[in-house]
């Protein structure tokens, strides 16, 4: 139950924002929602006066299509039996002469829906726009007004369209927008009303926040079965069912919910859903609004699994899936090479904006949501974490999965360099290729979360699968190789984290594959030179390198004899690359060039020598300059 509590909580710290429509970048607008309320798209807006007068309608754009509606326990879990929601609904439910234009219905759901409304109306709670709403919809002519309006259409025997075909645009013209907002056929348009009273500024109902308190309170007399609330210790009403449509509006899957009652019920421990687990109607609205509105602001979602994390003060956390480019706020912190301390102040400085003095008790939850069928949704993850450990394990992991990495672009396209650890995602398709399914990256989201949460290894079948990748260049564009060696380099430098490892080439470093990697790197320098900048052909280096890392002995043999002419075209210029290798290859014992398989660390020198030989004359002054400052 604590999920819940929590999400109680953070709905009633943002209590101040309940009913007001936020924009996401697509343009599509969400809510923190009042209790007893839930969203729906409206396809058609009608118009009324304060006496219930009809006065106009309109087919609603799409990007103003959420609505926030009224809605009782039955009605937001309805499925195909009618059960009418309290104000805005299809036109089945509301209008009264729709038998006239789509044929017979069965149960008559419009007779429920003016009852329940009648019933509003008749209480303590009532609105007076919601009186106004009622007494249009007992004249019976809403689809006759819409057909009149030329909101909906008929055909020839005055029947209501089933869809506008190429014929009919031949001879009436462009498709009509109802058309074009509805993915079914007219009679399952949405509804919504506008009630227009002189002096008063707001006439859309489902954003005044009148007729939202007039419901709530309307229905809190309705409920009157109470229960102890495991979640809150008190008695109050007992929520009977809970809240579907958690990760969008199409979602049926539920996280609470006990409606089989024969046979094995509740694993025969108890006789009813209330004995095992009892919670309060409040409770299960606030917490389920809460978490729609958090996945809505600033969840993720890949193959219908969530991802979202948030604080329970604040909700703006590090988004622990980014990389350490996001997290910069100063671009002159971006890129270069950094010494390790300056790096690791820079980190702090950047996760330091997330930290505030006096909440020592605030939290950061972090909760994954998956379904496995189209029903039931589990939480497949959670932790609840103090936000300082939090922070000092995220500053961790930017600081020790960390390298220098090429492929980010900026507000103005530009390819910006940066160092620090890369996003999940970007690790998945380094381990797995950009044409990994959603299964296999939403896995491996999911199984990275230890490793950045709670400071564990990285899974090993991760790691290597990025470095057989990563010696595999020719089977990839040059820029998509690039990213996955700095990648796969921040993940084997992770892995040997207790070594320290750095972009800086460590010339005392004799680790067999270490060496290994340099020269390969320098091998792959000489030739680069000696083709120049117009030949873009890969190569020895490049083209050997899988074999390389299995067969390192037998390889460099082929590598070094491939490698001769170019030696001989660059002559005096290749004298100082033929040294490097003799001094790098003289540190190599003699037992170690065998063709046993190199490990991932061949990689890191491989990366760090040939970033080395491409360092500008400037800036090998600069980091001398530095380094006689320093002593």
């Amino acid at each position: 139950m604590t999920w819940l509590a929590t999400l109680k909580k953070t709905y009633e710290n943002h209590a101040d924002v309940i009913g007001q429509f936020e924009k996401k970048r697509n343009d599509r607008e969400y809510a923190l929602l009042p209790i007893s309320h839930t969203t729906q798209s409206a396809h058609i807006e009608v118009n009324l006066d304060g006496q219930g007068n009809f006065i106009s309608a309109k087919v609603v754009d799409k990007n103003e299509a959420s609505t926030i509606i009224p809605c009782t326990e039955a009605s937001a879990s309805r499925t195909s039996a009618p059960v009418p929601h309290p104000l805005f609904d299809k036109l089945v439910y509301l209008a009264g002469d729709f038998t006239r234009y789509c044929g017979d219905v069965k149960e008559n759901p419009h007779e429920k829906y003016l009852e329940q409304l009648l019933s509003w109306c008749e209480s303590p709670a009532s609105h007076p726009k919601v009186k106004s709403v009622y007494t249009y919809l007992c004249k019976g002519t809403l689809m006759a007004d819409l057909i009149r309006e030329k909101v909906l259409w008929v055909d020839e025997q005055g029947k209501l369209l089933d869809k506008w075909t190429t014929v009919m645009e031949e001879k009436y013209g462009e498709k009509p927008e109802i058309f074009k907002v509805i993915a079914s056929d007219q009679s399952a348009a949405f509804v919504r009303f506008a009630v227009h009273v002189p002096g008063e500024a707001e006439s859309r109902l489902w954003r005044d926040q009148s007729v939202q308190q007039s419901f709530i309170q309307y229905y809190d007399r309705e409920l009157t079965d109470t229960d102890l609330c495991y979640v809150s210790g008190d008695h109050l009403p007992y929520a009977d069912k809970h809240a579907s449509r958690i990760r969008n509006s199409a979602d049926k899957s539920k996280l609470i919910s006990a409606n089989d009652t024969s046979g094995f019920t509740f694993r025969g421990r108890f006789r009813s859903s209330r004995e095992a687990a009892s919670v309060s109607y409040e409770v299960s609205q606030k917490a389920h609004n809460a978490l729609k509105w958090l996945i809505e602001r600033q969840g993720f979602t890949i193959d219908g699994k969530v991802f979202l994390v948030w604080g329970t003060e604040k909700l703006a956390v590090p988004d622990p899936f980014s990389d350490t480019f996001s997290l910069y706020q100063d671009e002159e912190a971006l890129g270069g090479d950094l010494a390790n301390k300056e790096f690791a102040n820079q980190i702090r400085l950047a996760i330091g904006g997330y930290r505030y003095d006096g909440d020592y008790k605030s939290k950061v939850i972090i909760m994954v949501l998956d379904a496995a069928t189209p029903g039931r949704m589990a939480i497949v993850y959670y932790r609840d974490l103090n936000q300082e450990l939090f922070l000092n394990r995220l500053e961790n992991w930017h600081i020790t999965c960390s390298w220098l990495h090429r492929y980010k672009k900026d507000g103005e396209n530009r390819i910006r360099s940066f160092i620090g650890a890369p996003a999940t995602r970007d690790i998945a398709f380094a381990a797995y290729g950009p044409r990994a399914n959603d299964k296999v990256v939403k896995g491996m989201i999911e199984r990275m979360l230890p490793p950045i949460i709670d400071g564990a290894k990285i899974p090993l079948d991760i790691v290597r699968s990025a470095i057989t990748r990563a010696s595999n260049p020719v089977g990839m564009d040059e820029w998509e190789w690039e990213k996955t060696l700095s990648i796969t380099c921040a993940l084997v430098k992770k892995t040997y984290e207790k070594e320290g490892f750095t972009v800086g080439l460590d010339t005392g470093n004799t680790d067999r594959s270490y060496l290994f990697g340099r020269m390969l790197a320098i091998a792959d320098v000489l030739e680069r030179r000696a083709l120049g900048r117009e030949e873009k052909r890969a190569t020895n280096a490049v083209r050997y390198m899988n074999a390389f890392a299995q067969r390192p002995g037998r390889t460099w043999t082929i590598i070094q004899s491939n490698l001769q002419p170019y030696q001989a075209r660059m002559g005096t210029e290749a004298t100082y690359y033929n040294q490097l290798l003799d001094e790098v290859g003289a540190q190599l014992k003699a037992e170690h060039f065998t063709d046993r398989p190199l490990s991932g660390l061949y990689l890191l020198g491989f990366y760090s020598q040939r970033h080395e030989l491409y360092k500008s004359k400037k800036e090998k002054e600069e980091e001398t300059g530095q380094d006689s400052t320093n002593h």
